[in-house]
C-alpha cells in the first residue's frame, strides 16, 4: 500500500514512495491526485534525473494544473506526464500502474 486515498487531495501535495529500478536500485516515485483520478510516476525530471519535488511532496505549480520540477521549472500535464514547458518539453514522466480500491492506493505490480 502506497497511502490511504484521503491523503491524496486534487491537486494538492504528492506522497512519495519508492520503488526498485530494473537494475535493482531504490528510486523515488509520486503518488498524487488530479481532477479526481490517482496517477502515479517516477520522481525524475525528464531533463536531468532529479527529483521533481526535492522531498516535499510539492509537486504542483501554483495553479493546481500543472506538475513543476523545483529545479529546473519544467512543466508537466499531471494526467499523463508530458512535458509542456521548459528544457525537456514533449517528453514523458515514467508512469506507474496505481490502483485506488476500498480507501487506499497501491503499486499495481501484476505480472504482465
Amino acid at each position: 500500500m502506497i497511502c490511504d486515498s484521503a491523503a491524496l487531495v486534487d491537486s494538492g501535495r504528492a506522497v512519495r514512495f519508492e520503488i526498485t529500478s530494473r537494475d535493482g536500485k531504490p528510486q523515488s516515485a509520486i503518488a498524487l491526485r488530479y481532477q479526481g483520478r490517482v496517477y502515479g510516476y517516477v520522481n525524475a525530471c525528464r531533463h536531468i534525473p532529479i527529483e521533481l519535488d526535492l522531498e516535499d511532496g510539492n509537486i504542483f505549480d501554483l495553479s493546481g494544473q500543472y506538475l513543476v520540477c523545483s529545479m529546473h521549472g519544467a512543466l508537466y500535464l499531471p494526467n499523463n506526464g508530458r512535458c509542456v514547458g521548459g528544457p525537456c518539453r514533449g517528453q514523458h514522466l515514467q508512469a506507474l500502474p496505481l490502483v485506488e480500491a476500498d480507501g487506499k492506493v497501491w503499486l499495481n505490480v501484476m505480472p504482465d
